[in-house]
């Protein structure tokens, strides 16, 4: 399956549809909801995906792909002395 984001877009779009439905019996527009939740929930999570997915690109644009070492603050390093007894 290679679904992309536009896909998600369409998919969200047809069950706002189902939802709109005049027809739908009580039982039906229930279900339909039930699987919007459940659709919801999905979409959040693919969403996050996708924005975290972004952001690394972002941060390897920025930083290049071998980013420094980062450097702690010198009042947070620890002094590694032997002790002599």
């Amino acid at each position: 399956m290679k679904n992309k984001l536009i896909d998600l877009n369409n998919h969200l779009f047809e069950q706002m549809e189902r939802l709109n439905d005049d027809d739908l019996t009580d039982e039906q527009l229930k279900k339909e909801v039930s699987r919007a939740r459940a659709m919801e929930g999905l979409a959040t999570n693919i969403i996050d995906n996708a924005k975290l997915a972004l952001e690394s690109q972002k941060f390897i644009q920025e930083y290049g792909y071998e980013a420094p070492k980062p450097q702690l603050p010198e009042m947070l390093e620890q002094r590694h002395e032997k002790v002599v007894k």
